[in-house]
């Protein structure tokens, strides 16, 4: 059941990864053990030689964590998944796995943060170079990629700034550079949005947003579509150490069990809230990819079943006008992080993106005045309401 396309996203969301043992648990157990015991010392020696699967050492691998590796890289269409301890855990087993000094990475501009901030101040101090780019612009992808460019790494849509970039456009280019290419698809989940269909090689999410969605563990996980590319990041991830918690595997294979019925319910909350925005006298313009307004809205339209429950939005008045919101908000909670079930309201310049300089920050069009909002599932008509109070106080 686990890799049987056949079946739809939802149903493979709830079964797949895990199917009941001896005891008939509907549930995978915690295997909250840090090690396994051989049958023998021939058992023992064709598990460390891979001649056999099995278990050994839970840094290495534990079926708990198997099972959330399986369900996603099964929803993903992906060969392997590989759970870690976090989304930077992730992403930096797979700079580990795949870059090495005089080496070149390309790197959307207004990526998550950290993602980017670690290229900056700690991968450039091991001779890996990087280029942030708009990567919504393929002219701008194809002209950043030098001879040494080794990976092409993007997140659409982007973090804050949800511009959208073309999946199948920068995988081609990534293909004639020899280069491996990434999509972190945290703002989307499998559910909205499948990069391994439209031709890039790895996926990478942070579950702690969307897949996990209760906003009670943090962790990140990669999908691998062949193989190869799994195998050549095993030893790195083992060998850094992150490895996810059996613990918060339990906790994210719960949460992906409802995955697609809070996906696209937040998405439909998100629908109306970007309307009411958009005709707000107080905001500026919004960035929302279900709007025929968002400047690559045919291309999220082609690659994308939906445009997610992500909203940015521009205050006419600036950071005082985004500070006086975030303190009038009554329902929405002012915090970082997004895709739980409760929406979450954050002002990027001085949160997540605030060890960006201002220069690179209006690069990236994270502007003083911005807003992102991650939808939740409560009640439209109370988000709306709340979000109309707060607006009046601006």
């Amino acid at each position: 059941m686990t890799k049987d396309k056949k079946l739809g996203l939802g149903t493979r969301a709830i079964h797949a990864g895990y199917e009941p043992d001896s005891t008939g648990a509907v549930n995978p157990p915690v295997y909250q053990s840090s090690t396994f015991a051989f049958r023998s010392a021939a058992h023992g020696a064709r598990l460390f030689t891979g001649e056999e699967e099995g278990y050994i050492y839970t840094r290495i691998g534990n079926p708990t964590i198997r099972a959330l590796e399986d369900n996603i890289a099964a929803l993903e269409g992906g060969a392997r998944g590989m759970a870690c301890s976090s989304g930077m855990a992730a992403s930096n087993t797979l700079f580990f796995s795949f870059l090495s000094a005089g080496e070149h990475v390309i790197v959307t501009d207004a990526v998550y943060g950290p993602t980017r901030l670690i290229l900056e101040t700690h991968w450039s101090r091991f001779g890996v170079e990087h280029s942030a780019i708009d990567t919504a612009d393929l002219d701008a992808v194809r002209a950043a990629v030098r001879p040494n460019t080794r990976m092409i790494f993007v997140e659409t849509p982007a973090n804050p700034t949800l511009k959208v970039t073309d999946i199948a456009g920068c995988a081609e280019i990534a293909r004639q550079a020899g280069a491996v290419f990434i999509v972190d698809n945290t703002f989307m989940s499998p559910v909205l949005q499948r990069p391994l269909e439209h031709g890039a090689d790895i996926v990478v999410h942070s579950i702690t947003k969307f897949i996990n969605g209760h906003t009670d563990i943090v962790g990140g996980l990669i999908v691998f579509k062949k193989d190869a590319g799994y195998e050549l990041a095993f030893k790195p991830w083992y060998m850094l150490g992150a490895v996810m918690d059996p613990h918060q595997a339990f906790l994210g294979y719960r949460g992906v069990k409802s995955l697609k019925l809070r996906a696209l319910a937040a998405q439909a909350n998100a629908r109306q809230l970007a309307q009411a925005l958009l005709e707000h006298p107080a905001v500026a313009w919004v960035a929302y990819p279900g709007l025929p307004e968002h400047p690559q809205y045919e291309v999220h339209q082609r690659q994308a079943d939906g445009p997610g429950s992500l909203i940015s939005f521009e205050l006419k008045g600036g950071l005082k006008a985004g500070a006086a919101l975030m303190d009038g908000v009554r329902i929405m909670t002012l915090a970082v992080s997004l895709g739980g079930i409760e929406t979450l309201i954050q002002h990027p310049a001085s949160m997540t993106h605030a060890g960006m300089t201002l220069e690179q920050r209006h690069e990236a069009g994270i502007t003083d005045g911005l807003v992102r909002v991650s939808v939740g599932c409560e009640d439209v008509e109370d988000l709306l309401a709340d979000m109309a109070q707060a607006l009046a106080q601006v």
